[in-house]
Protein backbone atom coordinates (compact mmCIF):
# COMPACT_ATOMS: atom_id res chain seq x y z
CA UNK A 1 0.00 0.00 0.00
CA UNK A 2 1.39 3.48 -0.82
CA UNK A 3 1.76 6.20 1.35
CA UNK A 4 -1.03 8.86 1.35
CA UNK A 5 -0.13 11.96 0.36
CA UNK A 6 0.12 15.60 2.66
CA UNK A 7 -3.41 16.72 3.29
CA UNK A 8 -5.06 13.01 3.25
CA UNK A 9 -5.82 13.67 -0.21
CA UNK A 10 -5.57 10.59 -2.51
CA UNK A 11 -3.78 10.91 -6.48
CA UNK A 12 -6.77 11.40 -8.96
CA UNK A 13 -6.13 9.64 -12.42
CA UNK A 14 -8.31 11.01 -14.94
CA UNK A 15 -9.61 9.14 -18.20
CA UNK A 16 -9.46 10.47 -21.50
CA UNK A 17 -12.29 12.48 -23.13
CA UNK A 18 -14.27 10.66 -25.93
CA UNK A 19 -13.89 10.90 -29.73
CA UNK A 20 -17.29 13.11 -30.07
CA UNK A 21 -16.76 15.25 -27.48
CA UNK A 22 -14.09 16.81 -29.66
CA UNK A 23 -16.45 15.97 -33.20
CA UNK A 24 -17.99 19.12 -34.90
CA UNK A 25 -21.42 17.34 -34.66
CA UNK A 26 -21.42 17.34 -30.85
CA UNK A 27 -25.06 18.73 -29.73
CA UNK A 28 -24.30 18.49 -25.93
CA UNK A 29 -25.47 22.08 -24.70
CA UNK A 30 -27.56 22.64 -28.11
CA UNK A 31 -29.48 19.14 -27.48
CA UNK A 32 -29.84 20.39 -24.00
CA UNK A 33 -31.28 24.07 -24.60
CA UNK A 34 -33.79 22.59 -26.89
CA UNK A 35 -34.90 20.32 -24.82
CA UNK A 36 -35.52 22.63 -21.68
CA UNK A 37 -37.05 25.15 -24.60
CA UNK A 38 -39.56 21.96 -25.43
CA UNK A 39 -40.25 21.21 -22.06
CA UNK A 40 -41.25 24.67 -21.11
CA UNK A 41 -43.44 25.12 -24.41
CA UNK A 42 -45.27 21.97 -23.73
CA UNK A 43 -45.58 23.36 -20.00
CA UNK A 44 -46.94 26.36 -21.19
CA UNK A 45 -49.52 24.66 -23.39
CA UNK A 46 -50.43 22.51 -20.78
CA UNK A 47 -51.32 25.27 -18.05
CA UNK A 48 -53.04 27.42 -21.19
CA UNK A 49 -55.43 24.17 -21.79
CA UNK A 50 -56.00 24.05 -18.25
CA UNK A 51 -57.39 27.34 -18.15
CA UNK A 52 -59.38 26.70 -20.83
CA UNK A 53 -61.06 23.89 -19.03
CA UNK A 54 -61.36 25.70 -15.80
CA UNK A 55 -63.55 28.52 -17.89
CA UNK A 56 -65.48 26.34 -18.89
CA UNK A 57 -66.87 25.14 -15.79
CA UNK A 58 -69.40 27.71 -15.07
CA UNK A 59 -71.38 26.11 -18.44
CA UNK A 60 -75.18 24.98 -17.22
CA UNK A 61 -77.70 26.72 -14.56
CA UNK A 62 -77.35 28.27 -11.58
CA UNK A 63 -79.81 28.34 -8.74
CA UNK A 64 -79.83 31.61 -6.22
CA UNK A 65 -82.69 32.75 -3.95
CA UNK A 66 -82.35 35.59 -1.95
CA UNK A 67 -84.32 38.16 0.46
CA UNK A 68 -83.93 42.01 -1.37
CA UNK A 69 -85.14 45.48 -0.51
CA UNK A 70 -88.18 43.69 -2.84
CA UNK A 71 -88.64 40.77 -1.03
CA UNK A 72 -87.68 37.33 -1.71
CA UNK A 73 -86.67 36.62 -5.32
CA UNK A 74 -85.17 33.43 -7.17
CA UNK A 75 -82.73 33.35 -9.59
CA UNK A 76 -82.03 30.97 -12.53
CA UNK A 77 -78.69 31.85 -14.35
CA UNK A 78 -78.38 29.89 -17.42
CA UNK A 79 -74.71 30.70 -18.83
CA UNK A 80 -72.42 29.72 -21.13
CA UNK A 81 -68.79 30.68 -21.90
CA UNK A 82 -66.62 31.22 -25.19
CA UNK A 83 -62.86 31.91 -23.72
CA UNK A 84 -63.12 34.69 -21.82
CA UNK A 85 -66.62 36.01 -23.19
CA UNK A 86 -69.68 35.18 -21.09
CA UNK A 87 -73.10 34.97 -22.70
CA UNK A 88 -76.66 34.13 -21.17
CA UNK A 89 -79.86 34.53 -19.66
CA UNK A 90 -81.28 35.77 -16.10
CA UNK A 91 -84.86 34.03 -15.25
CA UNK A 92 -86.14 35.63 -12.17
CA UNK A 93 -89.38 35.32 -9.68
CA UNK A 94 -90.20 37.84 -7.60
CA UNK A 95 -93.13 39.72 -6.21
CA UNK A 96 -95.63 37.45 -8.42
CA UNK A 97 -93.53 38.37 -11.06
CA UNK A 98 -91.98 36.09 -13.62
CA UNK A 99 -89.52 37.05 -16.30
CA UNK A 100 -86.31 36.37 -18.04
CA UNK A 101 -83.50 38.64 -19.81
CA UNK A 102 -80.39 38.53 -21.46
CA UNK A 103 -77.19 39.22 -19.59
CA UNK A 104 -74.86 41.81 -20.73
CA UNK A 105 -71.28 42.50 -20.58
CA UNK A 106 -70.29 38.87 -19.01
CA UNK A 107 -66.72 38.50 -18.85
CA UNK A 108 -64.79 35.44 -17.80
CA UNK A 109 -60.83 35.28 -16.28
CA UNK A 110 -60.05 31.77 -14.51
CA UNK A 111 -62.67 31.57 -12.08
CA UNK A 112 -63.13 35.44 -11.81
CA UNK A 113 -66.69 36.15 -13.29
CA UNK A 114 -68.64 39.46 -14.17
CA UNK A 115 -72.10 40.40 -16.09
CA UNK A 116 -74.51 42.82 -15.99
CA UNK A 117 -78.52 42.09 -16.05
CA UNK A 118 -81.06 45.35 -17.06
CA UNK A 119 -84.04 45.59 -16.07
CA UNK A 120 -86.90 47.57 -17.11
CA UNK A 121 -88.66 48.34 -13.51
CA UNK A 122 -91.35 51.25 -14.14
CA UNK A 123 -90.46 52.44 -17.12
CA UNK A 124 -86.43 53.04 -16.14
CA UNK A 125 -83.59 50.53 -17.08
CA UNK A 126 -82.10 49.53 -13.69
CA UNK A 127 -78.71 47.97 -14.14
CA UNK A 128 -77.66 45.37 -11.83
CA UNK A 129 -73.85 44.38 -11.76
CA UNK A 130 -72.54 40.99 -10.82
CA UNK A 131 -68.98 40.25 -9.97
CA UNK A 132 -67.89 37.25 -8.26
CA UNK A 133 -66.23 34.02 -8.35
CA UNK A 134 -66.67 30.17 -8.80
CA UNK A 135 -65.75 27.83 -6.16
CA UNK A 136 -66.76 24.22 -7.19
CA UNK A 137 -70.60 24.21 -7.57
CA UNK A 138 -70.73 27.46 -6.40
CA UNK A 139 -71.16 31.02 -7.69
CA UNK A 140 -70.24 33.56 -4.82
CA UNK A 141 -71.62 36.31 -6.39
CA UNK A 142 -71.53 40.72 -5.53
CA UNK A 143 -75.44 42.27 -6.55
CA UNK A 144 -75.36 45.85 -7.16
CA UNK A 145 -78.74 47.74 -8.32
CA UNK A 146 -77.99 50.22 -9.82
CA UNK A 147 -77.90 52.90 -6.91
CA UNK A 148 -80.04 51.50 -4.73
CA UNK A 149 -78.69 48.27 -2.95
CA UNK A 150 -75.65 45.85 -2.74
CA UNK A 151 -75.55 42.64 -1.60
CA UNK A 152 -73.54 39.25 -1.42
CA UNK A 153 -75.84 35.94 -3.08
CA UNK A 154 -74.61 32.69 -3.87
CA UNK A 155 -76.03 30.43 -6.83
CA UNK A 156 -75.77 26.85 -6.81
CA UNK A 157 -75.09 24.46 -10.01
CA UNK A 158 -78.74 22.85 -11.13
CA UNK A 159 -77.96 19.38 -12.67
CA UNK A 160 -74.60 18.24 -13.55
CA UNK A 161 -71.48 20.11 -15.54
CA UNK A 162 -71.83 20.30 -19.19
Amino acid sequence: MAPEPRGGRRAVSYKPLPKWFFSANYQGPKLLMKTIIRFLALASLSLALVGAARAADIDGKWQAEFDGQIGHQKYVFDLKADGEKLTGKASFERQDQKGEVAIAEGKLAKDAVSFVEVLKFQDQEVRIEYTGKIAGDELKLHRKVGEFAEYDIVAKRVGEKK
